[in-house]
């Protein structure tokens, strides 16, 4: 099977301490980089909990299984539209940062609208799992005004447009790698495309990792 209990497992034990340990050197080589990369950490742990949640689809705690998806939501729906414009903020100039202030506004905006609803309906969000991946689907309160499709290619483009953007080249190229998850997940992985993208996102991260390490210090670094 291509996902799995074992996949995410296997993605949150190594994004896990490769993400603290990329933090510290982040603090240490050049701390405008602390925020992004904190996203290792971040996908660590959205993997740790999507491992839980299928040990428990399997074993039919279906209590579990709604509140460990509405943890994994959080990240899907609410943190990553907001945290990632955030975490180019500290990469970009001073006369560029409100771009990426206004992204991380709109980026809550549309989380909320998408992940808030949830707390209040409790019905409205499903967790189908499939043989080789699980679907997180149901309504969404933004389907009643501009469907799916569009929603969606707003959240895209409030991730993406952030780090394409940006000045800095490691968070155009981790742009670039989330985009190319992006197509692969649209044109293969459609019937399972949160958790398949949050997946394949959490594997790029990788990158940031290595970068951190790869980089030298700067004089700057407090």
């Amino acid at each position: 099977m291509c996902f799995s209990a074992v996949s995410s497992f296997g993605a949150a034990a190594v994004l896990l301490p490769a993400g603290a340990v990329s933090m510290y050197r982040a603090r240490e080589v050049d701390r405008k980089y602390l925020a992004i990369c904190t996203l290792p950490f971040l996908f660590g742990l959205q993997q740790l909990i999507e491992g839980i949640n299928w040990i428990a689809g399997g074993r039919g705690h279906a209590g579990l299984v709604d509140q460990l998806s509405l943890a994994y939501m959080f990240f899907s729906f609410f943190a990553w539209p907001v945290w990632v414009p955030f975490s180019v903020y500290f990469l970009e100039p001073n006369h560029r940062r409100p771009i990426y202030v206004v992204f991380s506004i709109f980026g809550g905006m549309l989380g909320a609208s998408q992940y808030f609803p949830y707390l209040a309906h409790d019905d409205w969000l499903t967790t189908t799992f499939l043989p080789s991946a699980i679907s997180y689907g149901g309504k969404e309160l933004l389907d009643l005004v501009i469907g799916r499709v569009p929603t969606y290619t707003i959240y895209l483009f409030l991730v993406l447009a952030p780090l394409l953007m940006s000045s800095d080249k490691s968070a155009r190229v981790f742009g670039l790698l989330v985009a190319a998850v992006a197509t692969v997940t649209y044109f293969f992985f459609s019937y399972a495309y949160v958790s398949v993208f949050c997946f394949g996102g959490a594997v790029m991260s990788l990158y940031l990792v290595v970068f951190i390490f790869k980089k030298e210090t700067s004089r700057t670094a407090a």
